[in-house]
């Protein structure tokens, strides 16, 4: 299971920082909906895909880095979450709840 779930949270947060990236248009109209300058962007990026390399190395043995990975996902998020409550937006809250969700869960299966 801890395998399965930290396979799945690694791809989605590798992807959605690709996204970040490259300043896709739902990133961007996400970002400003939710009060988020542009030039964000690339950090939030950078974090998300550190968290996704960190959950990579876990999984390849060192566990510590693993847990510290999904730890800052899940503070990451819980970010994420406030912002769109704090912009009041919670039409597509549904998403960065379930990528907290995966965190957590990767979280609280590391061995």
């Amino acid at each position: 299971m801890y395998v399965t779930v930290t396979v799945l949270t690694i791809v989605l947060n590798a992807a959605i920082a690709v996204a970040d990236f490259a300043r896709a248009r739902f990133v961007l109209a996400n970002s400003a909906a939710v009060d988020v300058p542009e030039s964000w962007l690339p950090a939030l990026g950078a974090l998300k895909a550190a968290g996704a390399v960190g959950l990579l190395i876990g999984l390849l043995g060192v566990r510590w880095i693993g847990l510290a990975a999904a730890v800052g996902l899940v503070l990451f998020f819980t970010g994420a979450l406030i912002a769109h409550v704090r912009a009041r937006v919670f039409g597509n809250i549904a998403v960065p709840a379930l990528f907290l969700a995966l965190a957590a869960t990767s979280l609280a299966l590391t061995p």
